[in-house]
């Protein structure tokens, strides 16, 4: 049996094999070409290929010594100011190995640093910069503090099309010899928000049970509820079925084991397309937020959906 993981399995090792950023990857492209990489600011959601990206554009500039030039490290295990002044320092004051122009060093999650550790960072990279380049990759650019952004190319990567993200899942398929009908990448794709990672790693967990893969599998795998139920459930409230609704809210919680919180953003994204009029809407989404507020610091999870679906009702 493949032990493997898929979404190291089939991280694409070029930038020609990336699927999607098409901006982003000829950018980088050019680096590769002209051999000249400035620090790097990658920025997007998870699951968009931003350290794929900085990886493949390594290996396509280093080649054989690829393994001797890079080094990755995150920083949300490290965040503090030792590992700038140990670990990132002694990488990048020594010269690159090979032809080599100079050696790539990723921090993953930099938006996980400390403010010290940052500044520090600031003056590594001030110093070094003939010996290593530095690619820093976050969720939130608005984390990195301005000087260091002010010394970096800036990338923001976007969420990857669903297209995209069903020809990628197709293809491992595919090569896996599992079975994906379309109701499961349709359930995958609703899942997986334009995460490619997170989209695979979902299709592996369901390919796992040794069945074709459906929306049914999907769902169960990831304990979130199906859209079906939920929309169904948002509706009967909206109606004035109140039992049944109630019904629903707690086959799902108690019989299928899907989390409140997870729930409420499900709901959340349904009642954006309920059909109810502007002022009720707003009324209902304010009153969603309110709702996942509470759940957060510990408000039982039945009572507060049950009154949200109430309140739909009214």
């Amino acid at each position: 049996m493949d032990l493997d993981l898929w979404t190291e399995k089939y991280r694409p090792p070029t930038l020609g094999e990336i699927i999607g950023q098409v901006s982003v990857i000829e950018s980088l492209k050019k680096f590769v070409e002209t051999k000249a990489v400035p620090h790097c600011l990658f920025a997007g959601p998870p699951g968009t290929s931003k350290t794929t990206a900085a990886m493949a554009m390594a290996r396509d500039l280093f080649g054989n010594t690829f393994g001797r030039n890079f080094m990755e490290l995150n920083a949300s295990d490290e965040r503090g100011i030792d590992v700038v002044r140990n670990q990132i320092k002694n990488f990048a004051r020594t010269m690159p190995s090979g032809d080599a122009p100079f050696k790539i060093l990723v921090l993953d999650e930099a938006d996980h640093l400390t403010a010290d550790a940052q500044h520090a960072l600031r003056r590594t990279m001030e110093s070094y910069a003939v010996s290593c380049r530095m690619i820093l990759i976050c969720n939130y650019s608005s984390r990195i503090i301005p000087p260091i952004q002010s010394r970096c190319a800036i990338f923001r990567f976007s969420r990857l099309s669903n297209d995209d993200i069903a020809s990628r899942l197709n293809y491992i398929a595919k090569e896996e010899g599992v079975r994906l009908l379309s109701s499961g990448i349709e359930a995958i794709l609703y899942l997986a928000e334009g995460d490619m990672r997170a989209a695979i790693n979902l299709l592996q967990a369901s390919s796992s049970t040794g069945q074709k893969v459906t929306d049914e599998i999907v769902y169960s795998i990831s304990g979130k509820a199906n859209p079906e139920t939920v929309r169904k459930m948002l509706s009967d409230a909206k109606e004035g079925k109140y039992d049944q609704s109630l019904d629903s809210l707690r086959s799902l919680i108690y019989q299928q084991g899907v989390s409140p919180v997870d729930l409420v953003k499900q709901m959340h994204r349904e009642i954006e397309d309920l059909n109810l009029d502007s002022q009720k809407r707003l009324d209902i989404l304010n009153q969603t937020a309110e709702i996942e507020f509470r759940m957060s610091e510990g408000a039982n999870g039945e009572i507060q959906l049950s009154s949200l679906l109430a309140r739909l009702g009214l």
